[in-house]
């Protein structure tokens, strides 16, 4: 049941390098793609990879591969666990990349604010309705920078694409390390998680094989001699 739940781990002393190598390669090839996915899908507005969608099978692929070699039951599904959570944070604070980049701030001005706590919305944000500053309602309502004392009337900073591939936000540079942050250690969790189940799949042979005989004490084939009897050889 350990084996199976743990991975079976057939090794004494430090585990076998190649190994090693082998599972920090598969989580970094598997974290790079998931938040190479989002930022792609922020630079060039391909709404699959904004979504997520493609960092999630990527996540499948990965948990699918170490359930082939054997990993632990309990590994893969940490694995899996964290490389949703990631496919789920990437593309977000990849956007925000996208804003900080080639992004444009402008002063808008707020027409209504909702929200707030015990209203139902997530985390009991304000939001607020803008316009441009020559009236053009934007579609987008605004979080950031939107608060309790925010008002009808007061001006918000808002960053936007000129590619119109992300949605405008408010300006949070301490929000938006934050993230990063974030989903750096997720990407590091996952790695390490990676590399720790494919160690841990390590067997001396393969699963479910057995020999079929019964290992004999040393010297009896000498015993037994050519013939099979006691006393045949010289």
């Amino acid at each position: 049941m350990r084996s199976v739940v743990w991975g079976p781990a057939e090794f004494v002393g430090l585990p076998p390098r190649r190994l090693l190598v082998k599972g920090l390669l598969a989580g970094i090839l598997a974290a790079s793609a998931i938040t190479g996915a989002g930022a792609m899908g922020g630079w060039i507005g391909r709404q699959a990879l904004v979504g997520g969608e493609v960092g999630l099978a990527v996540a499948v692929m990965l948990a699918a591969y170490l359930l082939v070699i054997g990993a632990g039951r309990a590994l893969v599904g940490t694995v899996a666990v964290l490389g949703v959570c990631l496919a789920l944070q990437a593309p977000p604070t990849a956007a925000g990349l996208v804003l900080e980049i080639r992004g444009r701030v402008e002063s808008v001005v707020v027409t209504a604010v909702e929200g707030g706590p015990g209203t139902g919305i997530r985390g009991g944000r304000y939001l607020c309705s803008v316009t441009s500053p020559e009236g053009v309602p934007l579609s987008t309502r605004i979080w950031r920078g939107c608060g309790r004392t925010t008002r009808a009337g007061d001006a918000l900073q808002v960053v936007y694409d000129p590619e119109g591939h992300v949605p405008p936000r408010g300006v949070d540079p301490e929000g938006e390390r934050t993230r990063r942050g974030r989903v750096a250690a997720l990407a590091c969790a996952l790695i390490s998680g990676c590399a720790v189940a494919v160690v841990r799949s390590f067997r001396m042979s393969p699963a479910g094989t057995t020999t079929g005989t019964r290992p004999r004490p040393a010297g009896e084939g000498e015993r037994g001699g050519r013939g099979g009897s006691p006393g045949s050889s010289l």
